[in-house]
């Protein structure tokens, strides 16, 4: 009987017709949909969502029942954004605690440096597309009132939104960072009378605080608490496990979450169907616009992020994004970076093998400040709004635009619609007004899912880039490497030679020097 080898013993070998399965096509096709059920149905669930909301269209759905209609879908957003918290800080403490400093802050460098690389590069497309395709020529008769839309007022300075992000960094209650962000307001202030009795006011910047998680500032405090356990050394141990264990257990929910996915996904779309008042006037009036934003999100997604990705790493990236999909359809869905976070480091993890240490480093900052999608169509709908209102836009303004898109981006909240308000900080900057912003909101359901997909893939490929960094400085480094390992090895191979090499031998490192009797104490345990 013939034998075949399974894991160092040997067994018979199956006949051809069990090892067929009664078919050729049989195992491995089962074998393609175990593995990727989760990505089949996902997509099955987008497919099934456009085709229910195509159905349900024609019935003329109340407001109500729409909102009835889109519960499945509300409920998963809300499990999403019920394990941010506990995802981003459990995971931002293990991951900083069990890189070694020197190591965290040569990565968190690296990081940076290609958070902002990419999100240049994007501000760079995203203008150059504007000035060739002018999505705002011949649109200046174009206004909210035309299409019914509702204007968006914004009158917050270019300067305190950037220091409302500085203050949100260090937020003064942790309790209330969770759900709760700094933003200022302004009151008139009356400073003083003139000769005729009328009264001088003056505005005034005053701090409060509204509704939505302070992401930012949570994410600072895990990188450094973690960094502040490792230091502590054993005393910090207990609790950099306690954490370790909490992430766990929420990728364990996580992956249960997973399963809802497709249900939650094909409600989302349907209803997003559903509600479409007048799309055909919206695309006809903006469509120049829409194209010239969808545009540069595929040559950034499709093009730029995957050369970089094969510059650094000389790895093929389609294989590598091929392993989340559905973190992107999820992304698409739910418009949400922060609610596409859980599964983006599953599937990170799982499909692409990225360590867990880096994964659970990066992407959680990934998710808050690298916004690459939204600094395209931001620029682009700041030259949008110029040319709607034939202002001729100079090389000091597009420097500025360049340069506003690609800070305010970090501060663009991972939620649907985050960047439009964004917007507001580049039009302040460069003297445009800010009353056609709910131009860009009538349509931003639209271009919101393409920025989403890009935010998350910029995300991943810089997980992928950091990991295969870290990977060859640790084969650079093999005495690094035998001492984590084959430890084990050594204290057996070293027994014959203990008292010669005693201040050597790595049985001797665990006792204190100058302790007497250490010697025989491993000659006691040999």
């Amino acid at each position: 009987m013939e034998k075949t080898e399974l894991n160092g013993h040997a067994s018979p070998e199956p006949p051809p017709q069990a090892r067929r399965g009664g078919g050729a096509l049989g195992p491995p096709l089962l074998r393609f949909v175990r593995r990727n059920l989760l990505v089949l149905l996902t997509v099955s669930g987008v497919l099934g969502g456009v085709g229910l909301g195509m159905a349900v269209r024609p019935l003329g759905l109340s407001r109500a029942h729409v909102s009835y209609f889109a519960f499945p879908g509300e409920l998963l957003l809300r499990m999403l954004k019920m394990i941010i918290l506990p995802l981003v800080l459990c995971s931002l403490v293990s991951g900083a605690a069990s890189l070694d400093t020197r190591s965290l802050g040569r990565l968190g460098g690296i990081a940076v440096g290609y958070f902002l690389v990419t999100t240049l590069i994007a501000s760079g497309i995203g203008v150059t597309l504007a000035f060739i395709i002018r999505p705002g020529e011949g649109a200046g008769g174009l206004n909210s009132g035309a299409l019914g839309l509702e204007r968006v007022s914004s009158d917050k300075e270019t300067a305190d939104s950037f220091l409302d992000l500085a203050r949100n960094l260090f937020p003064s209650n942790l309790v209330a960072a969770a759900f709760r962000s700094y933003a200022t307001e302004y009151k008139m202030v009356a400073v003083g009378n003139v000769t005729n009795g009328t009264k001088i006011y003056q505005k005034v910047p005053v701090g409060s605080e509204i509704e939505g998680m302070n992401i930012l500032g949570l994410v600072l405090f895990a990188m450094v608490f973690g960094v502040a356990l490792r230091k502590l050394g054993p005393e910090g141990e207990e609790l950099i496990r306690f954490f370790n264990a909490f992430n766990e257990a929420t990728m364990v929910l996580v992956s249960w979450i997973m399963w809802y996915i497709p249900v939650g996904i094909m409600f989302l779309v349907g209803s997003k169907i559903v509600e479409m008042e007048d799309v055909v006037l919206l695309v006809t009036s903006l469509g120049k616009y829409i194209f010239a934003s969808i545009l540069g999100h595929v040559i950034h997604g499709g093009i730029v992020l995957p050369l970089i990705y094969f510059g650094f790493t000389r790895k093929n990236p389609f294989s590598f994004l091929s392993g989340l999909i559905t973190p992107f359809t999820t992304a698409f869905a739910t418009c949400s970076s922060s609610a596409t976070l859980p599964s983006m480091i599953k599937c990170v993890e799982e499909n692409n093998h990225v360590d867990k240490r880096i994964s659970r480093f990066i992407l959680p900052i990934g998710a808050t400040v690298n916004m690459d999608g939204a600094a395209i169509f931001q620029c682009i709908a700041a030259v949008f709004i110029a040319q709607l209102n034939n202002y001729e836009l100079d090389g000091g303004q597009i420097f500025t635009i360049l340069v506003t898109a690609t800070a305010s981006s970090v501060g663009a909240a991972g939620i649907p619609a985050g960047g439009i308000i964004t917007i507001a900080i580049i039009l302040e900057a460069i003297g445009l007004p800010t009353h056609d912003l709910s131009l860009m909101l009538a349509v931003d359901w639209i271009v919101d899912r393409t920025t989403t997909v890009v935010n998350v893939e910029g995300d991943a490929l810089g997980a992928g880039i950091l990991h295969h960094i870290n990977q060859r400085d640790q084969e650079r480094a093999p005495e690094r490497a035998e001492s984590e390992e084959p430890l084990s090895e050594v204290k057996v191979e070293a027994v014959a030679n203990a008292r010669g090499a005693e201040e050597t031998s790595p049985l001797v490192t665990h006792h204190p020097e100058g302790q007497e009797g250490a010697p025989e104490a491993v000659e006691s345990v040999l």
